[in-house]
């Protein structure tokens, strides 16, 4: 209980403390015209409410990211709390406020164009076709999993969920922002946020908040199974997720000021490092301990049902469906968005007529449809590693940024550094990279992963460090 308090109070004071300094290093301008005024074009850059704007940026980022992700984590027990206030404070937020301001700094720009900024067009095209396969596996993900759960809940057949939720998306994709996503991602981002409150509610009025368990330097994983990388990979939305990267420039276009920023994207990124507390916190005790929670066999959207009923009633079972259906579709279709906008940047396509916002979205849903019919878990696995790798790149073009204009780098270079560590150990011991190679000798597995992880940081940063970032944008050269 202690362990989980102080890591609620140290959310907290990162916002107030790290999140002012990392918005000093950027060097935040309350005077410099936003995109959403002076590039308005009633589709993608409208001004929004600053209220309107966070909660969309919560939602976007969150959905059931910190809920499944922190009942994956909570296995380790609270280690998941470590992972989500360190991770959230010095790499999640800071890789949110940079991207986003970065993006204000250039006209909204996609995550891509950003990367191709600051680390040449090479790194660019790579992104691009990361960042577009990621949000296909993230679109896909999204309409898989509420439309299985909804023809459970209702015994209707899968397809016309699925039918269903990609009409919904096809719409939310093409449509300006401020006609659908505006008016109801606020509404689930409130009732995302009381989902949380309510299970602590609940946790204290049945007793099971006092049995929240302390940190200590052991592995309590039922299985054995190593703290890192597997909790840095499990635990992303709510610690640092790549996928924030493609949302923020959305809403890079509707910030009214500069000064919006730290509560837009440092803030959002906090508040979702609360719900992932919350969720760890209620997954390590509501089954009775980690055994219990293993028991379950890590079905995490039954596992939200159970808590959520259990904790909370009936009205957790309206929440609980506001979770596990409404929210991963808020993510969904503001993927397919991201999609579009990336294509339409790096193609130089305007999206000001809806035409041209047909020609790119439509191709793309041809797709995700035909993706649907590959197994679930393949997709979430290799979405898991894609997501932190993204994150990973993502704070080295921040840091490449805060180099060129002469600004602390190390703010993101350090937990840029991190992340090449775990995303390179991860998929060299994990069934979906090298895992096949090892078999049983885990040990060994994970030695070579660590070396490899800190061989592959220690040259990136040496190429990083030894780079003449020229301020208009390329770097020049490696001297």
């Amino acid at each position: 209980m202690i362990t989980f308090i102080l890591s609620c109070i140290a959310l907290a004071v990162g916002y107030f403390v790290y999140g002012k300094f990392a918005d000093r290093v950027f060097g935040t301008d309350p005077n410099r015209e936003t995109p959403a005024v002076s590039n308005y074009d009633g589709v993608d850059y409208v001004p929004l409410p600053l209220w309107k704007s966070f909660l969309i940026q919560f939602l976007n980022i969150a959905g059931t990211g910190p809920i499944f992700g922190a009942i994956a984590g909570a296995m380790w027990g609270p280690w998941a709390f470590v992972w989500i206030v360190f991770g959230c404070i010095f790499a999640g937020a800071v890789h949110d406020i940079m991207i986003g301001m970065m993006s204000v700094r250039s006209n909204g720009a996609s995550v891509s164009e950003l990367v191709g900024e600051n680390l040449g067009e090479t790194a660019r095209w790579v992104m691009v076709v990361f960042s577009i396969v990621l949000l296909l596996l993230v679109g896909v993900v999204f309409v898989s999993s509420p439309a299985d759960l909804l023809a459970n809940l209702t015994q209707w057949n899968r397809w016309w969920w699925v039918a269903a939720i990609l009409i919904y998306y096809i719409v939310a994709t093409i449509l300006p922002i401020d006609a659908i996503i505006a008016k109801i991602y606020p509404i689930f981002g409130i009732s995302l946020v009381l989902m949380a409150v309510g299970i602590v509610g609940g946790m204290i009025f049945n007793g099971s908040f006092a049995e929240i368990p302390e940190f200590a330097f052991t592995n309590p994983h039922v299985d054995g199974v190593s703290v890192f990388p597997y909790v840095c990979i499990s635990i992303a939305c709510g610690a640092i997720s790549g996928f924030h990267a493609t949302q923020s420039p959305l809403m890079a276009r509707t910030i009214k000021s500069e000064a919006e920023g730290r509560r837009v994207f440092y803030g959002a990124m906090i508040t979702e490092g609360y719900v992932a507390l919350i969720w760890a916190a209620a997954a390590m005790t509501f089954f009775g301990g980690l055994e219990g929670l293993a028991a379950e066999g890590g079905k995490a959207a039954v596992i939200v049902n159970k808590i959520s009923q259990g904790l909370m009633g009936r009205t957790g079972m309206v929440l609980a469906i506001l979770g596990v259906v409404a929210c991963p579709i808020t993510s969904g279709d503001t993927a397919f968005r991201s999609i579009r906008l990336i294509i339409a940047d790096t193609f130089k396509i305007p999206q000001k007529a809806i035409r041209q916002r047909y020609m790119i979205a439509l191709p793309l849903f041809v797709i995700a449809v035909a993706l649907l019919f590959i197994d679930f878990n393949i997709i979430w696995r290799y979405f898991s590693w894609s997501n932190q790798t993204l994150a990973a790149i993502a704070l080295w073009a921040a840091a490449a940024y805060l180099k060129k204009h002469g600004r602390q780098y190390w703010v993101a270079m350090v937990p840029a550094m991190f992340m090449t560590v775990v995303v390179t150990s991860y998929i060299i011991i994990a069934p979906e990279g090298f895992g096949a190679v090892w078999g049983a000798n885990t040990q060994l597995a994970e030695m070579v992963g660590l070396i490899a992880g800190i061989v592959v940081m220690v040259i990136c940063s040496l190429a990083f460090m030894r780079t003449d970032f020229k301020k208009e944008g390329l770097p020049s050269q490696i001297s």
